[in-house]
């Protein structure tokens, strides 16, 4: 099955738990011209009225610049692959059950499927398991 494999860098920001407070961080990204792909959001229990957001790609000068000024700062502890590939029934399993027989451990994985095509994010704690996992599904 061919699948297209890369390494995206994921940018986060701290959030204010209140209405309006991803809208903020989401108008500033699409002020400058960021065409986001992948976001997830949650609220921070550990931290009481704020929240983080995940967002990927954040590309060029002027995008990293309204990011950073928004509070996005690159992710230098999360080591991301995104893997786009046709839908098809166990397609989660094969990926998973691939990388437990290699050793690698995920730190997270996330996932959709719209139409015909499925694609996944899956987090990595250091940049060696990333790029053995890279290898492994290529």
């Amino acid at each position: 099955m061919r699948m297209d494999i890369s390494r995206v860098d994921v940018w986060a920001a701290s959030i204010k738990d209140r209405p309006g407070g991803l809208a903020e961080k989401f108008d500033a990204l699409a002020q400058a011209g960021a065409n986001l792909e992948f976001v997830i959001a949650r609220r921070a229990p550990e931290k009481p009225g704020t929240g983080v957001v995940f967002v990927t790609p954040i590309k060029g000068a002027r995008q990293i610049k309204a990011a950073r000024a928004a509070g996005f700062e690159k992710a230098a502890s999360l080591h991301e692959l995104r893997i786009a590939a046709a839908d098809k029934p166990g397609l989660g399993a094969k990926l998973t059950k691939q990388l437990a027989e290699a050793g690698i451990n995920l730190r997270g994985l996330s996932g959709a499927a719209v139409g015909k095509r499925a694609v996944f994010h899956l987090a990595f704690d250091c940049n060696a398991d990333a790029n053995k996992a890279m290898r492994l599904l290529k």
